[in-house]
């Protein structure tokens, strides 16, 4: 799944080459892309058609085009496979292409939804009085966000009687962050991922955060973390920052801060990434401080 870095690099691609453009039409290729618009694929076409984009925005994975002079927005569900890219229009259509969005002018791109497992897909929405989506008010803002609130965030943590990494995965907590993400951000810490959130002090939870938002800012700076074709850019690129990855994907590969070799632990229908040495696992009913 896509999380914040890789969401981002595609909205800065979408405001480079769609932002302010009129929709001229859309076609709808596979009614699954737009199952979400419980009106149906033509509802959705008509009622996209004649539109002007404004500047994409993003929270936390979530990605959206809101619809100038309107208060709805085009919600984008990247799911494990989903592709907003931009096209020359004379471009042969991409074998998993599921929605072609054309524009009013001659520019000579056009807008294409593909999507190999058919998981994401497009839909219309209405917006909150804050310019959200109403279907994501409930998502937290996420950690480059000017107004993410640290001390907010820190006293949930304290509240939450969880684990840490179950933690920085809730999205209604802090949201962006992922299994990749949170992995690198934990080695960077030298926190277990099942530390108990209830002893994090102040400092503990601010260098974690700092570490988030250092990982997060680095993969950005490499057009985020690909490691097939189904994560790329609006332009088809894939992101480099695999090839930084210090903790997630290394399992038996020696810690590059002490030399351990690295573990890897099945978590929650997922895989935890960690060095045994480095990130000591909390001792049951030991102190839970952070």
């Amino acid at each position: 799944m896509p999380e914040l870095p890789e969401v981002e690099v595609v909205r800065r691609g979408l405001e480079r080459w769609v932002a302010h453009r009129t929709i001229a039409d859309v076609e709808v290729l596979h009614p699954r892309a737009v199952r979400r618009h419980v009106a149906g694929a033509d509802d959705f076409a008509h009622r996209l058609k004649g539109r002007h984009i404004g500047a994409p925005r993003r929270r936390g994975k979530y990605l959206w085009l809101p619809l100038e002079e309107t208060n709805q927005s085009v919600v984008a569900h990247l799911g494990m496979s989903g592709q907003l890219l931009v096209q020359p229009q004379e471009a042969p259509d991409e074998k998993h292409l599921r929605v072609r969005i054309r524009f009013a002018d001659t520019v000579g791109t056009e807008l294409r939804f593909v999507d190999q497992r058919t998981f994401g897909g497009l839909s219309l929405h209405d917006n909150t009085p804050d310019g959200l989506p109403d279907v994501i008010a409930h998502i937290a803002r996420d950690p480059l966000d000017p107004l993410f609130d640290d001390e907010a965030f820190h006293l949930a943590l304290r509240r939450r009687r969880t684990t840490i990494k179950r933690a920085l995965l809730d999205q209604t907590l802090i949201s962006g962050v992922g299994n990749i993400y949170a992995d690198e951000a934990l080695w960077r810490a030298r926190i277990h991922y099942e530390r108990p959130t209830a002893g994090f002090t102040r400092p503990r939870t601010a260098e974690l955060l700092g570490h988030v938002r250092d990982v997060m800012n680095a993969a950005l700076s490499v057009g985020g973390t690909s490691f097939d074709s189904l994560y790329v850019n609006v332009n088809g690129e894939s992101g480099y920052f695999d090839r930084s990855l210090d903790a997630y994907g290394r399992e038996d590969l020696p810690c590059r801060r002490c030399g351990t070799p690295m573990r890897r632990r099945p978590w929650m229908n997922r895989s935890s990434y960690f060095c045994p040495k480095c990130q000591r696992p909390p001792r049951p009913g030991g102190p839970l401080r952070g």
